[in-house]
């Protein structure tokens, strides 16, 4: 007879994913190609879409942070989903709301339509990888985790490099529509496939899921960054379309805080900040992305502004940038597991401030060679800082508590990330506006027009450039600050938490990790 540990070499032995699994998981990498490409494949179209309608730039990125806002809503409600519809249903109810989301998106006729149906995508879209993460996890058994995560890795790892390029190509080629529409055949495929792959679960009971807190939390901060944005065209913060939605954006927030300092199975568990670990993780990568997305947000449009470059030029020039964080990604994650996450993040954050530190000094003829290493050095600091960082949240934490802080980190990352994009294109449109003398509103389209003939580019280019450049600065300051909590982070190996340990929340029922 077998003993127990023979039986867990066999168990181990056996980790390789059959075809069962490998079915699964073809189901699932679709749904995460869509979920990835579609964070990453509009930045090259900013600058058209800008065109398309007439508007400035701190309105049309609000297609992407409203986006970046849908999936941080439906992130924690995926795990309590999951639970109570089964995660067959749950999943085909998310490739089906992004499908028509983007076909709306690419039927869009106004500004005001794209930014509504973007939103709809992302409902679907924030879905997508947590639910599918769930599936492959109980299809592989946890053993084979590794495997899993392995697998998943790959869209991850890639869409930052082929997005842009597909959305450049797609934009310049066929129609800024089609980085919408080219959703709907893989989601097709996807949703066939989900139907008749995937494993049948049934619901199981649920814990209550803090509705309340999902309707005050993103609504509030919605609201907050468009009063915030409305504040350089409106002319100051007493113009009403500035301070009602900021007070409103403010007293939601308020209200959701200090509901869940009150109530069990908060939308975010404010338990979790007793932990020092985490509190130091979770202000280093909310300043982190609000710098770092915001940064991105920047880069394809002074290509396509101050440079002149096509859309799938622009995304081929961003591809260092992905390149660097596929290098380091994988081997910062476990060199932090061995040495410590601190020892990884402070270079990685060091790197990032060294490429971008070369953007705050861009021109309208900086060489590219010097651009592209920037980039590529930006994208090494990425892939050091971004997993170390979450990992080092999760490090001192029981594993009842991993699935809620998880949820948590995810919310916060992208929230701060739409932060992010809004606030550095609030800055760039008032710097253009305030170069070009004009209006807010008609920063960058005044700036597009004057580049665009020939007896003003040279002057319009530079003036353009150094708009960017000022902008930069922002992002590299705020770089620059989070070295300050990252110095806190751990930088020794981590250690098994202590379970059920004090202020631990060992009642927290046990779920699965859903990350995004």
């Amino acid at each position: 007879m077998a003993t127990p540990e023979q039986k867990q070499d066999a168990g181990q032995g056996t980790d390789k994913l059959d075809k069962g699994v490998l079915k699964v998981a073809v189901v699932v990498i679709l749904g995460a190609i869509m979920a990835i490409l579609d964070t990453t494949v509009v930045n090259v179209a900013l600058q058209a879409l800008t065109i398309e309608f007439e508007t400035s730039f701190d309105t049309v990125q609000w297609i992407v942070t409203g986006y970046m806002l849908a999936l941080a809503t439906v992130i924690p409600v995926t795990g309590w989903a999951c639970d109570r519809f089964g995660t067959k249903r749950l999943y085909l109810l998310a490739i089906a709301l992004f499908l028509i989301g983007s076909m709306l998106a690419g039927l869009a006729w106004s500004i005001e339509s794209l930014i509504l149906f973007r939103v709809v995508q992302g409902l679907g879209g924030g879905m997508l990888m947590p639910a599918g993460m769930t599936i492959m996890t109980k299809a592989a058994g946890p053993h084979r985790v590794g495997r899993v995560m392995a697998v998943l890795g790959v869209p991850m790892l890639l869409g930052p490099i082929g997005g842009p390029i597909l959305g450049g190509w797609l934009v310049d080629s066929v129609s800024w529509r089609w980085i919408f529409y080219i959703n709907v055949p893989i989601g097709i495929i996807a949703l066939l496939l989900a139907w008749r792959l995937l494993p049948k679960d049934d619901p199981e009971p649920a814990e209550r899921f803090d509705f309340v807190g999902m309707v005050t939390l993103s609504p509030g901060l919605a609201a907050l960054i468009y009063g915030v944005s409305n504040i350089p065209s409106a002319g100051g913060v007493q113009a009403t379309s500035v301070w009602l939605p900021t007070l409103a954006g403010i007293v939601l927030i308020v209200g959701f805080v200090l509901r869940a300092l009150r109530i069990e199975n908060a939308l975010i568990d404010l338990r979790l900040f007793r932990d020092g670990t985490f509190s130091v993780s979770v202000v280093t990568m909310a300043l982190f992305s609000v710098a770092f997305f915001g940064a991105m947000l920047l880069l394809p449009t002074y290509f396509l502004l101050v440079r002149g470059e096509t859309a799938l030029q622009a995304g081929l020039l961003l591809a260092p940038q992905g390149i660097g964080a596929m290098i380091t990604m994988p081997l910062c994650g476990r060199l932090a597991d061995k040495i410590g996450a601190g020892k990884v993040v402070l270079p990685g954050l060091v790197l990032i401030l060294a490429g971008m530190g070369m953007f705050t000094q861009v021109g309208s003829d900086t060489p590219y060679w010097q651009l592209l290493l920037a980039l590529f050095v930006m994208g090494l600091g990425m892939g050091a800082t971004m997993m170390p960082i979450m990992s080092a949240a999760l490090q001192t934490l029981t594993s009842k508590m991993v699935a809620r802080a998880s949820s948590a980190l995810n919310i916060i990352q992208q929230t701060a990330g739409a932060v992010g994009s809004a606030v550095m294109s609030i800055i760039l449109a008032g710097l253009l506006a305030g170069k070009f003398g004009v209006p807010t509103s008609d920063g960058q389209l005044a700036a597009t027009a004057a580049i665009a003939n020939p007896a003003t580019r040279e002057q319009a280019s530079v003036m353009a450039a150094d708009s960017f450049a000022s902008t930069f600065v922002w992002a590299v300051v705020l770089i620059a600050v989070c070295l300050v909590p990252a110095l806190f982070l751990p930088k020794r190996p981590p250690e098994p938490p202590v379970e059920d340990g004090p202020g631990q929340g060992s009642d927290q029922p046990a779920s699965p990790v859903l990350t995004h």
